[in-house]
This record gives C-alpha cells, structure tokens and sequence, in this order.
C-alpha cells in the first residue's frame, strides 16, 4: 500500500483499536461494549465507527452530582 503524504482522519477501528480509543482492554471490550454496537462486517473484517463509539460513550456517561455545599 503506498504511503499517503498526510494523515487521514479515521472514520473506523477494528476492535483491538477501538478496545484502545475507549482505553479499555479487549477482553473488557468485548465483554461489555462491543454488543452495543453496530459493526460493518467486509469479508472476515470487522469494523465499528467512530462515531458509534463516540455515541456510546455519550449515552453512557454519568451525570455529574453536584453537592449543596458545591454551588
């Protein structure tokens, strides 16, 4: 594959990569994310995009609790 001049931004991990974007392990990956995800499936290559992580990670984000002494 020949080498482009700039890097492109990417629009899709494998799982390993994607296990990594999430800073988790592939084990933990598997396990608890990867099924709440919609994969493209390319002969035996799988991929997941980013924004499908990004999505993820927006849906299961807790809400912050702020103390009464906080505010």
């Amino acid at each position: 594959m020949k080498k482009l001049a700039a890097p492109i931004e990417r629009v899709a991990y494998t799982p390993a990569e994607a296990a990594a974007a999430c800073g988790v392990g592939p084990d933990f990956f598997d396990e608890h994310i990867a099924a709440h995800l919609g994969w493209v499936r390319l002969g035996s290559k799988r991929l997941v995009a980013v924004a499908q992580l990004t999505r993820f990670m927006d849906d299961h984000a807790e809400v912050p609790v702020i103390r009464s002494e906080e505010r």
